[in-house]
């Protein structure tokens, strides 16, 4: 099995490493894909479709989707609005390839919300690179977003104290008047 030296996915425990959803319409994409992603430590699930990547979304946590821009039916660009009209999956890091060097394509997936396109073919080694940027920069904004949890948890207790402090003093002050 080939290891990437400038890549560090051993930082992962077994049970921890990313999950990536990988949508495809051609199986034998797919499986060179899962290969080359487990391969570099990721977990990986396939869908052939983008209704079968939904389904999946639904059963199981996936830090990533990278999915095929030109697929029939409903193609990635708009699985990708699909997913971004729903809270659930809205920051879900989302990256589509694309066979083609098809300017319009590529503006088409950024506008439905991709976060990145590639364009075929391209050296794996970028990929997982970008892949851990996308990884990365979701982590930070999951982590802003507790953070921020936490600090309006905070004002609200801060709110509530205050309040009953202020009643306090006002029995206080009602019992010291005259």
């Amino acid at each position: 099995m080939e290891k990437h030296a400038s890549l560090s996915f051993d930082r992962y425990a077994s049970d921890e490493r990313p999950r990536i959803l990988v949508v495809d319409p051609s199986k034998r994409n797919l499986g060179v894909m899962a290969r080359r992603l487990w391969e570099a430590g990721y977990r990986v699930t396939t869908a052939e479709r983008a209704e079968h990547a939904i389904a999946e979304l639904h059963l199981a946590h996936v830090d990533l989707m990278l999915a095929e821009l030109d697929m029939p039916g409903t193609d990635g660009a708009e699985l990708t609005r699909l997913l971004r009209d729903e809270i659930m999956w809205r920051d879900l890091p989302i990256m589509l390839i694309t066979g083609r060097s098809e300017l319009a394509g590529t503006v088409r997936a950024y506008e439905a919300g991709a976060d990145d396109v590639f364009v075929k073919p391209f050296h794996f080694e970028v990929l997982f690179a970008r892949i851990e940027r996308q990884l990365a920069r979701a982590q930070s904004l999951r982590q802003l977003r507790d953070d921020n949890a936490t600090l309006d948890a905070r004002v609200v207790e801060r709110a509530i104290q205050i309040g009953e402090l202020r009643e306090r003093l006002a029995d206080v002050e009602t019992k010291a008047a005259p």
